[in-house]
């Protein structure tokens, strides 16, 4: 059993044993290709919730009304991308072998890896939602075939064509979107056509992976790759409820640099995601 976290996000001060959602950091920025700070983002997160109220007038739901187990940062390796990723899917075992939701918070993206691999050993069929600015398909970044500019690719050389699912995109080479026109199902901008990817997805497990660089940088600057052009809190909030009705089995947010924001606005929003996409998930496991 997992011990609890001394310090937890707000809220979320359930037992192990009684959890139906668990959460746990990944602190780790080690393949950052711009600015680093992401290695601070969970604990930034879980310390600077208590901003927040547990409830959410946005869904009329409130944490205190479900059971949240919060067992805080793993200590990771930062010279070795292949033994921190093994530490977080030995966490997400875990979490998914006891029939709990895991929600891993980042960290750079590449931390999606080892929850994923996680998530696919149980479920065979798995499918991922992709929230982003960029592609994150690069077959190798400077050398380097474990990197955040990579995350994706990895997935994709674990489950193949047409089960990637990739929204807000507005980055990367050249040669990425000519993969991902071949590949994955990649929409540019914005999240049309959301809705009818989770139609079409009905009853598949899928793994949601956010990527906090997908909000416009005037909305979310502390971030190490901000691209402008993206999209509003509201349009995330909207979305992440779409997603949330389909069968989502494991979840990541990632990318927030509380460092790059000094007036704590980043952090903020990070938190209220958080604190939405828990409810979402929780709401929808009840109803359904």
């Amino acid at each position: 059993m997992l011990a609890k976290n001394i310090e937890n996000f707000i809220g979320c001060d359930a037992e192990y044993n009684e959890a139906d959602l668990v959460l746990f950091g990944a602190p780790f920025d080690s393949t950052t290709s711009y600015r680093p700070g992401t290695r601070y983002g969970s604990s930034a997160i879980r310390h600077e919730s208590f901003g927040l109220e547990t409830y959410s007038p946005y869904q009329d739901e409130d944490l205190t009304d479900y059971k949240v187990f919060d067992s805080g940062d793993l200590e990771l390796c930062f010279g070795s991308s292949e033994m921190a990723l093994a530490d977080i899917e030995e966490r997400a075992d875990i979490i998914l072998q006891d029939n709990k939701f895991p929600l891993l918070l980042g960290g750079e993206h590449l931390v999606t890896l080892g929850a994923f691999r996680a998530a696919l050993k149980k479920y065979p069929d798995l499918h991922i939602i992709h929230f982003d600015a960029h592609t994150d398909l690069r077959d190798d970044y400077l050398g380097a075939k474990l990197s955040h500019a990579c995350v994706i690719r990895r997935c994709h050389d674990l489950i193949g064509d047409n089960r990637i699912h990739q929204f807000c995109i507005r980055s990367g080479e050249r040669e990425e979107f000519r993969f991902a026109e071949a590949h994955t199902h990649l929409h540019k901008f914005n999240f049309n056509g959301l809705k009818d990817t989770i139609q079409k997805l009905g009853n598949v497990p899928v793994y949601f992976t956010i990527d906090l660089d997908c909000l416009d940088p005037s909305a979310f600057p502390g971030t190490g790759t901000p691209e402008a052009g993206g999209v509003s809190f509201m349009e995330l909030l909207d979305a992440i409820e779409t997603v949330c009705k389909a069968n989502i089995v494991a979840a990541d947010v990632n990318e927030l640099s509380p460092m790059l924001d000094t007036s704590g606005a980043s952090t903020a929003l990070a938190c209220k995601v958080v604190r939405e996409l828990m409810l979402s998930i929780l709401k929808n496991k009840k109803e359904n």
